[in-house]
Parts: structure tokens; sequence; C-alpha cells
């Protein structure tokens, strides 16, 4: 599975099981309920979505570029810290708004949202791979 329907398939898959984690751990670990977390969580989801396919596309097209082909623990590492990064600083604000909390206490909060999703996009992206094969800019060229 190639281009646009890859990246639709990782995104839908990829965000329903981060709404319901998100949703969960914002309502355990505020005091928040539910339902307020879980508007956290699809607002996030909706960020995370546009920023997954601008980075993927970018991280792509990079990739591409690249000498070596496949994509090693140091690339899949690269990758995961960086779309996470970028998340980061949207989502702490957005937090600390909807949440009514400073910056600093939605960064708490997050951080254990961020661990868990710098764990769990490189065990997704390693899964994804395995399952419906590695993108054309990670292939090496056939002879």
């Amino acid at each position: 599975m190639q281009g646009i329907k890859r990246r639709i398939v990782y995104v839908a898959i990829y965000e329903a099981i981060a709404i319901a984690v998100t949703t969960l751990g914002l309502s355990v670990f505020s005091d928040k309920s539910a339902t307020h977390a879980g508007i956290a969580a699809v607002a996030s989801t909706t960020v995370a979505i546009v920023w997954n396919l601008v980075f993927n596309y970018l991280f792509e097209r990079w990739e591409a570029r690249q000498t070596t082909k496949g994509r090693s623990l140091r690339r899949r590492v690269a990758h995961a810290i960086g779309f996470e990064g970028g998340l980061v600083v949207v989502l702490v604000p957005l937090f600390a708004w909807w949440m009514g909390i400073s910056l600093l206490s939605a960064f708490v909060l997050d951080l254990g949202l961020i661990v868990f999703f710098l764990l769990y996009t490189f065990v997704y992206n390693l899964c994804f791979d395995k399952i419906f094969g590695l993108p054309d800019s990670a292939r090496s060229p056939q002879s």
C-alpha cells in the first residue's frame, strides 16, 4: 500500500487509538470529566491528523533523498521524536487553555502522554510497516 491510501489508513488507525488513550489519560490525571477530556482528545487528534499528514509527507520526501535506504533504529527514533516534538508545541497550550491550567501544569499533565506517544509512535510505525510493508521512499531500488 502506497501514497495517500497508505497515509489515510495509517492516520485513521493511529488516531482512533490515540483518542481512546488521550481521553482516558486526561480524565484519570485531571479533575475533568471524561466528556471534557474527550473534547480535548478530539481537538488534539484533529491537530495530530493534520500534523501527521504534513510531517510524514515531509519526512518521506527527505527520506527519499537519502543514499541509505530502509528504516534503521536511528531513523525510526528520529521520526518519533520529530513527530511528537511538533505536537508538544501545539498541544500543551491547547490543553492549558481547555483545562484552565498553566502551561507548566499542562506540560506536566501532558508528560505522561508524551512518553506514551513517543513509545507508541515508534511501535506503531514498526508494526504498521510489518503489516503493510515499507513505503516506496524507504525501499532500495530493484536491480
